[in-house]
């Protein structure tokens, strides 16, 4: 096979070059709320422009870029509607991406300008640009702290929490919990049971609402505290999902000895994440396309698990991880792994890692 590039990878080449000015301009119709007001159908850029109080001139030529990259219709000049592609930007859809989008636009987008200082030191570009860690960003900015706590409410809960044995349960902790949601589905599913959320008060707060939606406040403690300073003892299970990549490893091992310090002789730590998985060798160009190591995102139709990781090289100081790699963490803080679950074929990319005192 030859190295030699020809016209058709230049093209490929230019198109993921130019592919940030269309992420781009997807975040501004999210950020301005233009999706929303095509959400009844086509309307043209004048009223759009109007009722969003932008420049008509500037809206159009951007409306008619997206059109022209498959992003928007235009069935009739300076008339502009949504795609598939473009339906999930509106606020009032299932599973809308509209916060993600904004998340993306802004701090991710800021951060990624500076994805040669992290290649050069190592050390997260957010804290380069922002002057702080993620985390402290947020608790100090209450409208980032919402955008971001209810675009990794609309992750969903990870299909693999079904195959987890909560049967009989008396007290459920959700560390990290965020809006609550994983929350929500071990109380449905086992209404004998009760849960204490931990998380920083922004977050708290989304939970508090979103249970209290679901009847299920009642049966909810808040701890409104860094899950390192305030860990709730006696519970009979402990989650942590999509929690421990964030961290580096004697941050994760400190948090999990936080757990060990709190959990009771019988009790259970259940850790959900993406496994990185072994290269497997494999041609790129074989069996599909699928690269080398690829977990099952592609076929998900999710982002790949080494594209989201590549994320949290630029924003933290965490990294996803492998089952030993897991193991070990849990083995330095006192736990034995018991079981690891895989995650159900085309459904989802994360694993559960359950493990007991030692």
């Amino acid at each position: 096979m030859s190295d030699r590039p020809t016209g058709a990878d230049r093209m490929r080449l230019f198109g993921i070059l130019t592919s940030p000015w269309l992420a781009q301009g997807c975040y501004a119709l999210a950020k301005l709320g233009l999706p929303d007001l095509m959400a009844a159908g086509p309307r043209p850029a004048a009223e759009l422009a109007a009722s969003a109080g932008l420049d008509e001139r500037a809206l159009h030529r951007m409306l008619r870029a997206l059109a022209a990259a498959g992003l928007l219709r235009e069935d009739t000049p300076g008339c502009f509607g949504l795609t598939a592609v473009t339906q999930p930007l509106r606020s009032d859809v299932f599973g809308s991406s509209r916060d993600t989008a904004i998340i993306f636009g802004e701090e991710v987008f800021r951060s990624f300008a500076e994805v040669v200082s992290t290649l050069r030191t190592g050390q997260p570009a957010f804290e380069k640009v922002y002057g702080q860690p993620f985390y402290d960003y947020l608790g100090a900015n209450p409208v980032a702290a919402r955008t971001f706590g209810t675009a990794m409410g609309r992750a969903g809960v990870p299909a693999v929490l079904s195959g987890c044995d909560f049967a009989g349960l008396g007290t459920v902790v959700d560390v990290g919990g965020g809006d609550g949601g994983l929350l929500a589905t071990v109380l449905r599913a086992q209404p004998q049971a009760r849960g204490v959320l931990v998380d920083l008060p922004a977050a708290a707060a989304q939970a508090k609402e979103r249970l209290a939606r679901a009847g299920l406040d009642g049966r909810v403690d808040f701890v409104e505290a860094s899950f390192f300073d305030a860990m709730p003892a006696g519970a009979d299970v402990y989650v942590l999902c999509r929690v421990l990549h964030n961290w580096p490893d004697g941050d994760a091992v400190r948090l999990l000895r936080r757990i060990r310090e709190a959990i009771p002789p019988g009790g259970r730590v259940i850790v959900i994440e993406d496994l990185v998985q072994p290269a497997t060798g494999q041609d790129p160009g074989q069996d599909g396309g699928q690269a080398p190591g690829a977990t099952g995102a592609a076929t998900a139709g999710l982002p790949g698990a080494e594209i989201m990781d590549l994320l949290i090289l630029l924003m933290l100081s965490g990294c996803d991880r492998s089952e030993p790699e897991y193991t070990g963490l849990l083995g330095q803080a006192g736990f034995g792994v018991t079981a690891v679950r895989p995650p159900p074929h085309g459904r989802s990319v994360e694993s559960a890692i359950e493990a007991v005192p030692a």
